[in-house]
């Protein structure tokens, strides 16, 4: 895989716009905000928002993400709890279809976000580097057990 790179806009898609590289030996700083009460928000969630964002459905949203309907459900759910303002309103089905939108408080959400995360990675960048390096190869970490 030497040489492989994996290529994603900010938002995590694979275009060619504003690209982010990293290649699978680099590290990479992931951000969680914990909220009290067990409430928290990551990358997982905040793609979610941007994929119902992009497809105008929950069900789609998880098809891309691979995960249940329900799953992604109970997701947005727990979010629109965690907030005095929902992130998503869903339209009940029909002969119409049904369908869900992000309002323009989950874009917010999601674009603070990305914002968040690309300003952590800026911001610590050099001191992942420091750490990185310091990694042994696989297989070749030092024995920890005397004998």
């Amino acid at each position: 895989m030497s040489g492989r790179y994996i290529c994603a806009d900010i938002a995590g898609n694979l275009r060619s716009l504003s690209l982010r590289c990293y290649s699978p030996m680099m590290a990479r700083l992931t951000l969680r905000i914990d909220f009290e009460h067990g409430r928290a928000l990551g990358p997982g969630k905040v793609r979610l928002l941007e994929l119902v964002d992009e497809a105008g459905s929950i069900s789609a949203a998880a098809r891309s993400m691979e995960m249940s309907y329900r799953r992604a459900w109970l997701l947005i759910d727990a979010m629109n709890q965690t907030f005095r303002e929902p992130v998503v309103v869903t339209r009940g089905g029909g002969a119409g279809g049904g369908g869900a939108a992000l309002t323009a408080f989950g874009r917010e959400v999601a674009s603070s976000y990305r914002a968040m995360e690309r300003e952590a990675a800026d911001a610590l960048a050099q001191r992942v580097t420091i750490l990185e390096q310091a990694l042994a190869s696989p297989g070749d970490a030092p024995s920890t057990v005397a004998g």
